[in-house]
């Protein structure tokens, strides 16, 4: 039943928020958003070995999939695609799915979250295979678009693991690795783009970020992997080298550019 689910619940903090000043309805929903980061701190554990589990499947030539619908396949879309410039890795090794495909990430598709056999065509479409990840996204825990492409995964023997905002939620009993921050009811009720659109966002970063921390796409805690791709980016990768290397921005950017723009050369061509 949907009215039972956590994130459908009536939020007593919000109780009354339309009569409420603009500052009033800012406070509160500030007040709430506070609450998310404790509550993804919980599954800390879980999501360690989420993060493990996607390194290991990488070094083995795996890729990773983010899968969900609304709000939960965006923030999937949104993560993966961050992930190339971030830390200079292909495309393929991090790719997000959306119910209702490409057209939903800008504009909502709701009745494609219903079809489970539609998450398992899409996720195998994409070419899904055993030493893949599938990281299932559904803040309900229950979208069948999501549990559909999470049973097709374990059937072929791939890791699976499962975000959600719900406690005990069908996802989370369907996938190998449960991660469950409970955040509470929304500020609007069931509007879970809001506190658990936040907590699945955060889970997102720790894992992709994690992972390519383990994997050494980053030198200290610096993007050496950044890909220089236009003038924001170039001037970061110049920063990085000249403060990884410890020389002048000139220097820095002399040794960038007979690099060919690789941050990691530069600073390994500089350093004594």
């Amino acid at each position: 039943m949907l009215d039972k689910l956590l994130t459908e619940q009536a939020n007593p903090a919000s109780a009354g928020i339309d009569a409420r000043s603009t500052a009033d309805i800012l406070r509160i929903i500030n007040e709430q958003d506070a609450q998310v980061a404790a509550a993804v701190a919980l599954e800390i554990e879980h999501i360690a070995r989420a993060v493990d589990a996607i390194v290991e499947a990488i070094r083995g030539g795996g890729r990773v999939f983010y899968i969900g619908a609304g709000t939960s396949g965006r923030l999937g879309i949104l993560d993966a695609a961050e992930c190339p410039p971030t830390f200079g890795v292909p495309a393929e090794l991090f790719q997000g799915v959306i119910a209702g495909g490409e057209a939903a990430v800008a504009n909502a598709t709701e009745a494609s979250e219903d079809n489970p056999a539609g998450g398992e065509f899409d996720l195998l479409n994409r070419g899904f295979r055993r030493g893949d990840v599938l990281v299932g996204i559904a803040a309900s825990g229950r979208t069948p678009y999501v549990l559909g492409a999470v049973a097709a995964a374990r059937a072929i023997g791939a890791v699976t693991v499962g975000v959600s905002c719900t406690p005990g939620s069908e996802l989370s009993q369907a996938v190998d690795i449960p991660v469950t921050p409970l955040p509470g009811p929304e500020v609007i009720a069931g509007s879970t783009r809001m506190k658990a659109g936040t907590a699945t966002k955060l889970v997102l970063n720790m894992l992709s970020t994690a992972a390519m921390i383990r994997l050494g796409y980053v030198y200290g805690n610096r993007m050496v992997n950044v890909k220089p791709t236009n003038a924001k980016l170039r001037d970061r990768a110049i920063r990085i080298v000249a403060e990884c290397a410890a020389v002048d921005t000139q220097t820095a950017e002399k040794a960038l550019d007979e690099a060919s723009g690789n941050v990691r050369a530069a600073i390994e061509k500089l350093r004594p």
